[in-house]
């Protein structure tokens, strides 16, 4: 019997049980889920970074620690942490992000606020957009969920570079790395959507030279990490016409303090970390199969590496 530790706010408690539960007895695992087991017992600990585990040195016998969360930023760091930390790469959280970002792209692309948003009574005439092949964009990070984001604005025509840390060859995207790519990937760019994790590197990534290089009028999309941006840098950008609207979902502050100039910016779209949520049912069974596989002897799925902080 393999005693599981589930470390998540009580709330999640009441979504998750029964989720897991299932999940284990479909892939064959006799588990003993419960958030109270003593530490020295947990083979496995199911973890968010706000529940209560927040010292791992007394899990001694733990394998692996199983992120409920994609990013991974506010634990990895963390000294007492010497077991295998697995972050979580779920179907149904790209499908979500993938969703998400393929809107919020074509409302831009489209224009379609000037309609939504101007319902009295005139017939404008309107400049019709550019079809997608001629709207550039780029997606700065392209794990998991940006290379699939990269493949399904591709399938609806648009050019889509992707940039890394690190060089990678994905099919349908432009894959640029490095400094030299970032300057690249930015220069031009009609649409920027930021996909990568929170690290030291990649904080305040889009910063007012960065800001510069893309082409006049360029939309931000911002489903990553709210450092990614510096605020200060994004606001005058968009009060300078640089930048025409940033659709935001994750930010420095959580939730973003009522005072914030976001709120009240009329080219910013402001949604509360809705972007991609994790689904219980879909997350448990990716988190059962990689605890199966670590019973069976073999490695692990999706182990964060520590050196480059996802």
């Amino acid at each position: 019997m393999l005693n599981i530790l589930f470390s998540a706010q009580p709330d999640r408690w009441d979504e998750y049980q029964t989720p897991l539960n299932t999940a284990f007895a479909k892939a064959g695992l006799q588990a003993n889920l419960a958030r109270d087991h003593a530490p020295e017992t947990v083979d496995y600990i199911v973890f968010a970074p706000n529940g209560p585990v927040t010292d791992f040195s007394p899990y001694t016998r733990t394998k692996a620690v199983m992120s409920l969360w994609a990013g991974v930023e506010t634990v990895v760091d963390n000294a007492t942490l010497t077991q295998p930390l697995c972050r979580l790469v779920d179907p149904s959280l790209t499908n979500g992000m993938v969703e998400w970002v393929t809107g919020h792209t074509l409302r831009h692309h489209l224009g379609m606020d000037e309609h939504i948003t101007k319902q009295d009574g005139i017939w404008r005439n309107f400049i019709y957009p550019p079809v997608a092949a001629y709207r550039p964009v780029t997606i700065l990070g392209i794990g998991a969920l940006g290379a699939a984001c990269g493949q399904a604005l591709h399938s609806l025509g648009f050019p889509v570079t992707g940039w890394s840390r690190r060089a990678k060859d994905i099919p349908n995207i432009r894959c640029l790395h490095g400094d030299a790519g970032l300057t690249e990937a930015l220069s031009d760019a009609q649409i920027v959507i930021l996909l990568l994790p929170q690290t030291r590197e990649t904080e305040n990534i889009l910063n007012a030279k960065n800001l510069a290089l893309l082409a006049k009028g360029a939309f931000i999309i911002n489903p990553g990490r709210g450092p990614l941006i510096d605020d200060d840098a994004l606001l005058a950008a968009l009060d300078s016409g640089q930048i025409t609207h940033a659709t935001l979902d994750v930010f420095r502050t959580e939730p973003l303090p009522p005072e914030h100039a976001f709120w009240a910016h009329p080219q910013v779209t402001v949604t509360p970390h809705i972007a991609s949520s994790t689904r219980p049912e879909t997350a448990s069974e990716v988190i059962a199969e990689n605890i199966a596989r670590g019973e069976a002897g073999k490695p692990f799925l999706y182990v964060v590496d520590r050196t480059l902080g996802y």
